[in-house]
């Protein structure tokens, strides 16, 4: 797990002079799960791709991170079309696993008679599970989830949201998404980026759920 919090301090991050980030402050610790929600075009993809290294803040400091590995569930599913689900795996954990030990995994997210053809003949939410799925492989202190949920139907999502719990036990998970819901069903602290900060998602606490 991160051995040390991660710690935003005043960040700020605009585009072409709009900004999309002013001035935040917040503390994710370590080992801890975290579902971040708010409005599309206010910042929760351009806060992960801070957290990635991916840009850098136009002001403030992010502390905790160096050295740390990270894996991502982009919002763009970023697989290699013509190769099949235990290929895409592959080329990001190497010999890590035995053919056996993915297959086993894969199983739990997709239909066993998709397991031998090219990615590009997979749905929508099938594409989903297996980003998610190559994500959780990936063996990391951080794991930054963008969307992940995206066209999954409800019996989809409950086998990725218990393959997620499971996997990233005692490790930072931060994950943004328009569903308050998610964060009772990660048992995840629940956060609301809004007005140039980060705070407690009162309506997701209280059980009072919306989605945006």
């Amino acid at each position: 797990m991160l051995k040390n919090d991660i710690i935003l301090r005043n960040v700020t991050k605009a585009y072409h002079q709009v900004p999309v980030l002013k001035h935040i402050s917040f503390t994710f610790r370590a080992g801890g799960a975290y579902s971040l929600t708010a409005p599309s075009g206010t910042g929760k993809t351009t806060l992960l791709h801070l957290l990635m290294g991916l840009t850098a803040p136009d002001e403030g400091t992010i502390s905790g991170i160096h050295n740390s590995k990270i894996s991502a569930v982009f919002q763009e599913d970023r697989l290699l079309d013509g190769y099949t689900a235990l290929q895409n795996i592959r080329f990001v954990t190497a010999n890590r696993y035995t053919d056996a030990e993915i297959l086993e995994k894969m199983a739990l997210l997709l239909p066993k008679e998709r397991f031998p053809r090219p990615v590009r003949e997979f749905s929508g939410g099938m594409r989903r599970r297996l980003c998610i799925l190559r994500a959780l492989l990936v063996p990391a202190d951080l794991y930054l989830m963008d969307e992940p949920f995206a066209g999954l139907d409800s019996h989809a999502k409950d086998a990725a949201v218990s393959l997620i719990r499971e996997m990233t036990q005692n490790k930072t998970l931060i994950l943004a998404t328009h569903a308050a819901q998610d964060a009772a069903a990660l048992r995840a602290s629940a956060l609301r980026l809004s007005f140039g900060s980060i705070h407690e998602d009162s309506d997701a606490v209280c059980g009072q759920c919306h989605s945006f």
